[in-house]
């Protein structure tokens, strides 16, 4: 899989070519951290600067804007839940990459590092054929190669997230690092 520039939700970093896609959103049970609001920053693949500014959008849902040098402003709403120590979002995708809802986690490190974790597609893969969830694969895009759109209900999906077992589902797909006040 080929890293490739995708600015999709809290995400909204670098992920691989490849996509875990859920057919039902996480429910939201949680507000954010206060520590997750505000303005972060970091380099992208090539080295240019990103930054992600995270606010409020009503409700239960909050607004994420990416920007990075020479391209155009992004702006992702996304939710979050919190299950047992993990913290998790969950975001609408584009309909070009097939629709559907992400789900990620994220940590917050001494309220000045913020870590973006998204879900390894071959774990999950192997999870649906051993029948540990269903779904199955499918092209995002050309430009995006397979994926993987889990069916499951969220209740299932959390208890595999949940279980210990599967902590090295996630890997980790970008850095943040507090902007200065």
């Amino acid at each position: 899989m080929k890293a490739r520039s995708l600015l999709l939700a809290l995400s909204f970093l670098l992920l691989g070519g490849c996509l875990v896609t859920f057919n039902e959103p996480m429910p939201a049970n949680a507000a954010a951290p206060k520590a997750l609001l505000g303005k972060w920053t970091s380099k992208d693949a090539w080295g240019e600067p990103l930054t992600l500014q995270i606010s409020r959008s009503g409700g239960d849902a909050y607004k994420a804007v990416a920007t990075g040098k020479d391209k155009k402003r992004d702006e992702y709403v996304f939710t979050v839940s919190r299950h047992g120590n993990r913290w998790y979002l969950s975001a609408g995708v584009p309909k070009r990459l097939g629709g559907n809802f992400l789900i990620g986690g994220f940590e917050i490190i001494d309220r000045k590092e913020l870590v973006v974790y998204n879900l390894d597609v071959e774990q999950v893969s192997q999870a649906v054929d051993k029948k540990e969830l269903s779904g199955r694969t499918y092209e995002v895009s050309q430009d995006h190669g397979e994926g993987v759109l889990i069916d499951s209900p969220a209740e299932r999906v959390l208890a595999y997230l949940d279980d210990p077992a599967n902590s090295d589902l996630f890997i980790e797909v970008a850095r943040f690092q507090r902007a200065g006040k």
